[in-house]
C-alpha cells in the first residue's frame, strides 16, 4: 500500500459491537487510550446496526454503513462495501453487527500491532495497539458467558478485555451505546444507554458506576419490585420528604392534595419520574431503597 498517513489521528482501542435479538438492543461498549474516544468509535440505529470504527478512524463508516444496513444489506455485505470505497482500508479497524444478528470486522495490515478481532454469533470484539491477542479472546468468553440486558453483557465484556491487557498505552476513556425501538427517555426516542467517560484514570470502573445510577434513574422493575404507595410506605415516603425540606405535614399515612403536590415536587427534584407512578401510587422498589439509603 502507499506509505502515508490519514489526516484523523490513530484511535488505538478495543470494543464490542453486539446485538440482542429478544429485544432488539442493538450496542457498542468501547475504551481506550484516547481522549472522549465514545465522540469518534460508537454508531448504532435501532432496527439497523452498530459499528465501531477505530484505529486510523474513518467516522464515515458510522452513518455510511448504518445506512447500509437500514436499507437490507447484512454486516458482511455492508463491511464490503465501506472498504471498496475506502484508499486507506489497509489502516482501518472496524466491527459491525446488523439488526438480523449478523457479525463482521476488519483489521487492516497497517493496523498498529498488536491488532485483530475475534467475530462470533451477534457480536465482534476488535482490537489494536493491545498488549496481545488475549483481549478479545476474552472479550469474546466473556460476553458468551454474561447475563442480563445487553448493556450489562457488553460492560462485561469490556471489563474482561482490560483484566486480559487492553490498550498496552494504557488507559483513558470509554463509551457505552445500545439503541432499542422508543427504548430513550419517555419513549421519545431510541437511545436506551448513551454514556461516557471522556477522561478519568479508571474509565471502565467509572462506566460501570454512571451505568448503575442509569439503571437507578431510567431502569424499569418488574410488578414484584413496585411498592404501593400507602400505609408505612406512604408514612416513610413523608418522613423523607420532610427531612428533604419538601413537606411539612404530618405523617399520618393518608393520601391528600398536599401529599399528591408534595410528591410531585419530590419525585421531579430527584429526578425519578421515569420509576415513580403518581396515578398508579406506585414507587420502584430500587428508588425506595435508594431514598432510605440517601436521606
Amino acid at each position: 500500500m502507499e506509505n502515508r498517513l490519514p489526516r484523523n489521528r490513530t484511535i488505538a482501542t478495543f470494543s464490542i459491537v453486539a446485538a440482542d435479538l429478544a429485544v432488539g438492543d442493538l450496542g457498542i461498549a468501547v475504551a481506550s487510550k484516547f481522549l472522549a474516544c465514545g465522540a469518534v468509535v460508537p454508531w448504532a440505529s435501532a432496527g439497523a446496526g452498530a459499528v465501531a470504527t477505530q484505529s486510523f478512524s474513518n467516522t464515515a463508516y458510522g452513518p455510511d454503513g448504518l445506512k447500509m444496513m437500514r436499507n437490507g444489506l447484512s454486516a458482511s455485505e455492508t463491511l464490503a462495501g465501506l472498504l471498496a470505497d475506502d484508499p486507506d482500508r489497509d489502516l482501518r479497524q472496524v466491527g459491525l453487527v446488523d439488526a438480523r444478528g449478523g457479525a463482521a470486522a476488519h483489521t487492516g495490515p497497517g493496523c498498529y500491532a498488536w491488532a485483530g478481532h475475534h467475530v462470533g454469533d451477534g457480536f465482534a470484539c476488535q482490537g489494536n495497539i493491545l498488549v496481545g491477542k488475549d483481549t478479545v479472546d476474552a472479550m469474546a468468553a466473556a460476553f458468551r458467558a454474561a447475563k442480563g440486558e445487553l448493556s450489562s453483557r457488553l460492560l462485561s465484556a469490556l471489563a474482561a478485555g482490560e483484566a486480559a491487557g487492553g490498550d498496552r498505552r494504557g488507559k483513558q476513556a470509554s463509551a457505552l451505546y445500545v439503541v432499542r425501538s422508543k427504548g430513550g427517555y419517555g419513549g421519545m426516542n431510541d437511545v436506551l444507554v448513551d454514556l461516557r467517560v471522556d477522561d478519568h484514570p479508571e474509565p471502565i470502573r467509572e462506566l460501570y458506576r454512571l451505568r448503575d445510577l442509569r439503571d437507578l434513574y431510567f431502569g424499569t422493575s418488574p410488578a414484584n419490585e413496585k411498592l404501593s404507595i400507602n400505609g408505612q410506605t406512604l408514612t416513610e415516603l413523608k418522613r423523607i420528604m420532610k427531612r428533604a425540606g419538601h413537606y411539612g405535614g404530618d405523617e399520618a399515612p393518608a393520601w391528600d392534595e398536599a401529599t399528591m403536590k408534595a410528591l410531585e415536587a419530590f419525585v421531579a427534584s430527584e429526578n425519578f419520574e421515569e420509576r415513580v407512578d403518581l396515578k398508579a401510587r406506585t414507587i420502584d422498589l430500587p428508588v425506595m431503597e435508594y431514598l432510605r439509603r440517601q436521606l
